[in-house]
């Protein structure tokens, strides 16, 4: 496995001013998004109103929306900031349209992204032996959903190139659960590692053909540092102090990994630029803005806990998969704000913040060179 300085890797530009969501608000006419948890603004709530999952109770979403609202944090999530800049309502679910609202009330934004979500199909996933708990949605199934969904946006081409040209494209995160599936249920990182060309080349291919639907504006985010999240640290952890990063506290091992899949992603991605050279291909870098929070935690405002999650069950880092945030038996921090995560998977909204206010300034943008 490679990382993040692999001389391999392809070169990407710095944009230190952004050339892709402006300053001036308005530039984006819409926002689509396709991904899973980290995006998913309510598809999974509203298809699973009748489930008990954990997070679809109190606490979550206190701190903005003050009721669960689908959101996997205790509030705003990457892309409610960025559509608040962009002047743009919140995104919303896709699946709100099917059950009682009209087309014409989407225009804004649409979200596909759904909790538990994978890049690679259900059944190649199950066929390898991964279960998930949550949901058969993967990257094919929200881009069959956009197409089904695109004539009543605009009924003819040229509308819906029109349309597409002018919007803002959100294509991930996704992957990560594709990889926590099979992690978290004994695979080996070696097996699991064989994974990554076939969801990098998922990920390659819904983009190529959001591009051929007229797609001009295309964010994709790398994945998160896992080995710094409280359910590996928990799941992997161990007395040999060598496996841990000595100045986060996170597991190398698991980082190397995601760095591994950041790696391929990029160079993936300049491919397609060299082949679409009139679109804007962005590699959103979500590692490295939280591996800042965790080199320098006071400097954002994380004096509660680094690898701690807020909300939890107890435990060295505050996870215990028998007692999830959302449940009788876990408890939440005073204070939100001060932490990095949130339920030991996912992340605080302040630290979603920190994340889209990079992204905004352009200094977690890199762009595709060829």
């Amino acid at each position: 496995m490679g990382s993040s300085s692999s001389p391999y890797l392809i070169n990407f530009l710095l944009i230190l001013l952004s050339i892709i969501i402006p300053k001036a608000l308005g530039c984006y006419s819409a926002i689509f998004s396709f991904g899973d948890s980290i995006t998913d603004t309510g598809n999974l709530y509203i298809s699973s109103k009748n489930s008990s999952f954990h997070f679809f109770f109190p606490p979550y979403g206190e701190t903005y929306f003050h009721r669960p609202t689908g959101r996997c944090s205790d509030g705003r999530l990457i892309i409610d900031f960025i559509a608040e800049y962009l002047g743009l309502p919140h995104v919303r679910p896709y699946l709100e349209l099917e059950s009682n609202a009209s087309a014409q009330n989407f225009k804004g934004a649409v979200n596909f992204a759904m909790v538990g979500a994978t890049a690679l199909d259900a059944a190649f996933l199950a066929a390898m032996g991964d279960h998930n708990d949550y949901t058969n949605s993967s990257l094919r199934t929200q881009l069959d959903w956009f197409k089904e969904m695109l004539p009543s946006l605009c009924n003819t081409s040229s509308n819906c190139n029109k349309l597409l040209s002018s919007s803002l494209v959100l294509v991930g995160e996704i992957g990560g659960n594709d990889y926590n599936d099979a992690l978290l249920a004994g695979k080996s990182i070696e097996q699991v590692q064989t994974y990554v060309p076939l969801v990098i080349e998922e990920i390659s291919t819904t983009i190529k053909e959001l591009i051929e639907l007229g797609a001009m504006t295309l964010m994709v985010p790398g994945n998160f540092p896992i080995g710094c999240l409280p359910i590996y640290l928990t799941k992997f952890q161990t007395s040999d102090k060598r496996q841990y990063d000595s100045s986060t506290g996170c597991l190398n091992w698991l980082n190397k990994f995601a760095e591994y899949h950041n790696d391929q992603l990029q160079i993936e991605l300049s491919q397609v630029q060299r082949l679409h050279p009139n679109v804007n291909i962005i590699y959103a870098d979500y590692y490295n803005a939280v591996m800042h929070f965790y080199h320098s935690p006071d400097q954002f405002g994380f004096i509660g806990g680094t690898v701690e999650a807020c909300c939890g069950g107890g435990g060295p880092y505050n996870y215990n998969s028998s007692a999830q945030c959302g449940s009788l038996e876990a408890s939440a921090c005073e204070n939100p704000a001060q932490f990095i995560n949130w339920d030991g998977i996912h992340f605080t909204e302040a630290a979603y913040r920190w994340i889209a206010k990079g992204l905004l300034r352009g200094k977690l943008i890199q762009h595709s060179q060829y």
